[in-house]
């Protein structure tokens, strides 16, 4: 009988943890450790598809034991020590509104989230001063690798909190057009998103989410993808 005070606690747990699922979403990062990511190397997805089933495996192998060097799991936090292969998902994604909580414990350190393989939802410090020719002091969330001027490639506004505290990325991506808010503001508003890869080509419609980070330590947690379905023909009209 001593056991079900512990068991109640226990099942209050797992509730919780249940009931903090948003609805309509589902959860990619299980806050134990990293089934359903795998390591990757920067590559284009159209390019890595084409290798050899030898190739891939061979490949596949050194990017996971990368992996397995740099990213960890800990406290329910995905942790980078800002170096590696990025975190990517096995599964591919197309249209989809992705929630996903971000940290950067070193100040000076650059990260992101691509969309389909495609860089990227851009994560930077404001104030380090050697990202400014860049546009970091304007923020974080803006789609950093699309053509110059184009829009979405800068926030519309500064909505970082401090390095040091967590902040919150709501990404929404139909076709090839992206929206952004960062801790609830809109920072990137239905924006074309390049295909980094290729110029001349609209952005693929499928592929992985990749969590991308150099320089610096970065966390991520509470990560959540509810897919959109495709519209008809009949809708686009």
């Amino acid at each position: 009988m001593r056991c079900l005070p512990i068991l109640f606690v226990i099942l209050a747990w797992t509730t919780q943890l249940a009931a903090a699922v948003p609805e309509g979403y589902t959860p990619l990062f299980n806050g134990k450790d990293l089934s359903g990511w795998r390591g990757m190397e920067q590559v284009d997805p159209t390019v890595y598809r084409q290798l050899s089933a030898e190739e891939k495996q061979a490949r596949q192998k050194k990017a996971d034991a990368d992996l397995a060097e740099h990213w960890r799991v800990e406290n329910g936090e995905i942790v980078n020590d800002g170096h590696g292969v990025f975190c990517t998902t096995v599964k591919d994604y197309g249209d989809f509104e992705l929630l996903v909580d971000w940290r950067m414990v070193d100040p000076h350190t650059d990260s992101g989230v691509y969309l389909r393989g495609c860089p990227q939802v851009q994560i930077w410090d404001p104030n380090d001063p050697s990202k400014k020719v860049h546009g970091g002091h304007l923020g974080s969330g803006g789609l950093w690798n699309n053509n110059p001027g184009s829009p979405g490639k800068d926030p519309k506004v500064l909505a970082d909190r401090p390095v040091g505290e967590w902040n919150t990325f709501r990404i929404r991506i139909v076709g090839d057009k992206v929206t952004v808010h960062l801790n609830d503001i809109l920072v990137v508003d239905d924006a074309v998103m390049h295909n980094f890869w290729n110029r001349d080509k609209k952005l693929y419609e499928q592929g992985p989410i990749q969590l991308q980070t150099h320089g610096g330590e970065m966390r991520f947690r509470n990560i959540y993808l509810r897919a959109i379905a495709p519209e008809s023909p009949k809708a686009k009209r």
